[in-house]
């Protein structure tokens, strides 16, 4: 799944990797605003939906810095989620959410589980003895169980994510046999990953929408939409804090709050809720952390293992487009992070692939 081509020579090169998805993202941008005659957008309340959803979502990503030319850090991420209606959501869970989760009484409930593996490795997989300034191997096995609740303006998600780091990631057998399958240069430095340690995070996430219209008298035309977002992550894992917004330009855009992203990144939504047969939007977003603790390079918790000294202040930036039709919703997101760790030779740039289903 990663390719074997040369990282970037200096981090300006590996910026100019970003600009074509902005040349992208301007001039059909530009061009919806020409449709809509070029009119200044409108605010509009969000439209209230009369009922709640009967449909469950699932929701399969994948993330790999194939899409940004390296195979390094954060080298790869599967995800597998499930949500549930909003019509099928317990009463129990329900009440839990009014009364005792910081969430918003007034919006509409929804159960989330998840299951996914984050692979970690080194800029140079072929040594066997890794250089100790680099990113150490590391992996990470996990489950998730959350809530989620949408007041149409608002989003609130709180999850619970619970696993493993180290040799029972599988990290390394997934990588050795998707590289074998492949033909591409096999990793020879697992031996020096992470040791095993029982991980956990509480992730609590607040999303707010504004939602614009070009011509107000359309409801169904061009929009227009910002969603600032605040976040932290709590645990041995990770612990962070972190802010930023998304800007979004297309159609239907009411149906979610963006593509979803494995975490800890931008947050989207993994249920989505269409209101037109076909929609779909362009986005671009942007996110600042403050980062206490990053367990892939702060090393184990009690126990000695390779570590590096990271950076507290992480930022990243993304864009992309989601197209949905019917009951199925498809993005590409392409991101770019900048350094995590002092010694870190160049930014980050990896691709992510979602493809929900509503059923």
């Amino acid at each position: 799944m990663m390719l074997k081509s040369e990282i970037a020579h200096a981090s300006c090169r590996s910026v100019t990797r970003f600009f074509p998805l902005l040349a992208l993202f301007l001039p059909l941008g530009w061009a919806g605003v020409a449709q809509a005659q070029v009119s200044a957008p409108v605010s509009v309340p969000m439209p209230a939906k009369a009922t709640e959803d009967d449909k469950a979502i699932v929701t399969f990503e994948f993330e790999n810095d194939i899409f940004g030319g390296t195979d390094a850090n954060y080298t790869n991420g599967v995800r597998l989620s499930s949500i549930s209606s909003e019509e099928a959501t317990p009463d129990s869970v329900r009440w839990i959410a009014n009364n005792l989760l910081p969430v918003s009484s007034e919006g509409k409930k929804r159960m989330d589980f998840a299951l996914g593996q984050n692979i970690y490795t080194p800029t140079n997989i072929k040594t066997s003895t890794p250089d100790p300034k680099d990113r150490p191997y590391a992996g990470w096995l996990y489950g998730s169980v959350g809530v989620v609740s949408d007041r149409n303006d608002r989003l609130d998600n709180i999850m619970l994510t619970v696993g493993m780091v180290g040799p029972h990631s599988y990290a390394y057998e997934t990588q050795d046999a998707v590289h074998q399958a492949i033909g591409y240069q096999r990793p020879q430095g697992w031996h020096s990953q992470l040791h095993d340690e029982p991980g956990a995070i509480l992730t609590m996430e607040r999303t707010w929408r504004s939602l614009y219209l070009f011509d107000p008298g359309d409801p169904g035309g061009t929009q227009f939409d910002i969603s600032p977002f605040i976040g932290t992550n709590l645990g041995n894992v990770d612990t962070d804090a972190s802010v930023g917004a998304t800007v979004r330009l297309g159609y239907d855009l009411p149906a979610d709050y963006g593509p979803p992203r494995i975490r800890p990144t931008i947050p989207g939504s993994d249920f989505f809720v269409p209101s037109e047969n076909l929609g779909g939007y362009l986005f671009a977003g942007v996110q600042g952390q403050a980062v206490a603790r990053n367990i892939f390079l702060d090393g184990n918790t009690f126990e000695s293992s390779p570590s590096v000294d990271k950076k507290w202040d992480v930022g990243s930036l993304q864009a992309g487009a989601t197209l949905i039709d019917g009951n199925v919703r498809l993005s590409y997101t392409q991101v770019f992070m900048t350094k995590e760790f002092d010694t870190q030779r160049n930014p980050e740039i990896f691709g992510s692939l979602t493809l929900s289903y509503r059923y």
